[in-house]
């Protein structure tokens, strides 16, 4: 047998070019948006049993240097069972979409900058003496962040009315965030932080994965 037909003197095969690929459900591993709706869920019951929870994990900006744990803690306390299933009803469908696209990690990282951010900006836009409270400024990040990365993705409004997800957006988070619309009852800054905060990390994600509902 000549030399160059043996396995060792043929040259190797080219690398297999490597791309980075989003976390899937079929992966054994947690959904990180199922865990952080039942965080949330575990926190409105408890202070169903405790009130004092609430006011005392709230973002109030006038207590926020002898707390200023509460600009993560107000992301998983909220004023009622309305509060609650609002934003836990969008993170557990859209975050988990977004989980599939991008895997828990950059998940959580939207999630909780958005979060942050949103409440940095009620500090410095909100009323002094007032308690922010609820994941709003995270769930719009998640939010935004996918309507950058699938902007014609079909939902069902409450169910029942079809309609790209980017109209959704546009109509029902945008619109619901301006303080004209809502006044000083809604803490419309966490909205609009988290918004900008998804708005940049879709356009960031979106460049780094390929997905065929870009198309």
């Amino acid at each position: 047998m000549p030399l160059s037909d043996r396995d060792y003197m043929k040259n190797p095969p080219p690398p297999r070019r490597r791309s980075w690929r989003p976390g899937g459900f079929g992966d054994f591993a947690l959904n990180a948006a199922l865990v952080l709706v039942a965080i949330n869920v575990v926190f409105y019951l408890a202070s169903l049993v405790n009130e004092d929870i609430v006011t005392r994990l709230g973002l109030a900006p006038y207590l926020f240097t002898e707390r200023p744990w509460t600009l993560l803690t107000a992301m998983f306390v909220h004023s009622g069972f309305w509060h609650l299933f609002g934003n836990m009803i969008i993170l557990y469908f859209f975050g988990s979409f977004l989980v599939r696209l991008i895997g828990n990690n950059w998940f959580l990282l939207v999630y909780f900058v958005g979060g942050l951010v949103g409440n940095a900006l009620y500090l410095w836009w909100g009323e002094y003496f007032s308690l922010s409270l609820g994941a709003s400024g995270a769930v719009y990040a998640v939010t935004a962040a996918l309507v950058v990365m699938v902007p014609n993705m079909r939902i069902a409004l409450w169910g029942v009315v079809p309609m790209p997800l980017w109209v959704f957006v546009v109509v029902f988070l945008i619109l619901f965030s301006l303080p004209s619309y809502f006044g000083t009852t809604i803490a419309w800054q966490a909205h609009l932080g988290g918004l900008a905060v998804g708005l940049i990390a879709g356009f960031f994600l979106r460049r780094r994965i390929r997905y065929d509902f870009y198309r």
